[in-house]
């Protein structure tokens, strides 16, 4: 065992030789090292990264969040050096002589660099062999940094799952980082590849997970909960339609037929029953805006079998025909209910009993419907069955009458007698 600084090292086998193994050990971590790799991407999870709100970037590589260490992001657009210098880090990294901690952050999918270069090309690189001049491919980067790396994480669903680079008919073979590095690869933590997917995700599921990842590597929390595809479990565990602003419409099987309505839109194609992520309860961007919230529909995008397994996009699911079909036989019955309690709940006792409701906005009526009194006494009776507690109950009464001249008197008698 080696020691550098404050950390303790172990090596890490590799080809060609070894890299530092860094331990949680009693001393601190300072500083971090992201190192962001893009592969076959459009660059939307960088731009869905820096406009984080909670953490932001700014925080992140400021070391301005309490426990965190700062990270020293190495960015091949967002970095202020170019050239030789910018691929310094990236290199020392490889070769073991960074001297501290890193982690890989992967955006697009890995593609099979063996098809490109049979014809002396790649499909994306970054920085050049100083032997031979040649660019050398991503895939090659991310090969020889997850070895050392305290871990990896994947962001978005290119990266993930293979998203559109991988969809049939692609050229590229390309592939998820689970795919690249393999079902037995484990980080330096014990940590197989994280997975934030999405197209694009959430900032702030990007640098949410990454500040988890951090405390844990820092010793100051635990590691946090991930499903069994390496997702963050409190942000993918639920459906989009068990949060979305649309769902009420569902059950009362009330569907939209054209973009603009307020209804629910699976019936336009919206997959979001059946999709896991957490776009319409987090928003775009500072819960605000989401798929859903502004009136589009559900894709599927943070989901392994996107986009083969839900396209056509934009066309009724099959599985709708069933599950509207339903929703509309039973969805008029609760509505009815749903309309009944807030006619009863829209109403004081007093407005009740007086049948009028003294409203200066508009003409309302006091009346109760005949229906709405019969559905309202069983509603009632049920509703206070099991207590004697309810309003206007013999045992209300009861109780208060004891501690109330009021209500013993009368009001008429209880006038006089002052």
């Amino acid at each position: 065992m080696a020691t550098n600084g404050k950390r303790a090292q172990a090596e890490v086998p590799r080809e060609g030789g070894y890299l530092p193994r860094f331990g949680l050990d009693q001393g601190p971590i300072t500083e971090v090292h992201a190192f962001w790799l893009a592969g076959m991407s459009c660059d939307g999870c960088s731009i869905a990264a820096v406009g984080a709100k909670h953490p932001t970037v700014e925080q992140l590589i400021s070391g301005t969040i309490p426990g965190l260490p700062k990270v020293v992001l190495h960015h091949p657009v967002l970095s202020v050096t170019a050239g030789e210098r910018f691929m310094k880090a990236y290199h020392d990294a490889k070769n073991g002589k960074l001297g501290a901690p890193y982690v890989v952050i992967q955006e697009g999918s890995v593609a099979d660099e063996d098809i490109a270069g049979a014809f002396g090309g790649y499909w994306s690189a970054m920085g050049a062999n100083h032997e031979t001049g040649q660019p050398i491919p991503t895939a090659h980067w991310l090969r020889d940094l997850a070895p050392g790396a305290a871990a990896v994480i994947a962001v978005g669903t290119c990266a993930t799952w293979g998203g559109i680079p991988a969809a049939t008919g692609n050229l590229t073979n390309s592939m998820s980082v689970m795919d690249y590095l393999g079902k037995d690869y484990l980080s330096t933590l014990g940590l197989p590849p994280v997975n934030v997917p999405g197209c694009a995700p959430l900032g702030d599921n990007i640098t949410e997970t990454v500040a988890s990842v951090l405390m844990f590597l820092a010793g100051v929390g635990p590691l946090p909960e991930f499903d069994e595809l390496g997702r963050p479990a409190w942000m993918f565990q639920s459906t989009v339609h068990r949060g979305c602003v649309r769902a009420g419409n569902y059950e009362e099987g009330k569907f939209a037929d054209e973009y603009g309505q307020k209804e629910c839109l699976v019936e336009l194609g919206c997959w979001g029953p059946v999709v896991q992520c957490n776009m319409v309860s987090r928003g775009a961007i500072g819960h605000q805006g989401g798929c859903m919230n502004t009136g589009g529909i559900c894709i599927g995008c943070t989901m392994p079998g996107f986009p083969d397994a839900f396209a056509p996009f934009y066309k009724k699911p099959p599985g709708t025909l069933v599950s509207s079909t339903i929703s509309r036989q039973t969805g008029s019955f609760v509505s009815y209910l749903r309309k009944f309690t807030q006619r009863k709940g829209n109403k004081t006792t007093r407005w009740l009993e007086d049948n009028a409701v003294p409203s200066g906005w508009a003409n309302v009526d006091g009346n109760t419907p005949t229906a709405d009194k019969v559905v309202g006494f069983f509603y009632e009776k049920i509703k206070n069955m099991g207590t004697e507690f309810t309003p206007g109950s013999a045992r209300q009464k009861e109780l208060q009458k004891s501690a109330s001249r009021f209500l013993e008197k009368g009001p008429q008698q209880d006038i006089a007698a002052e």
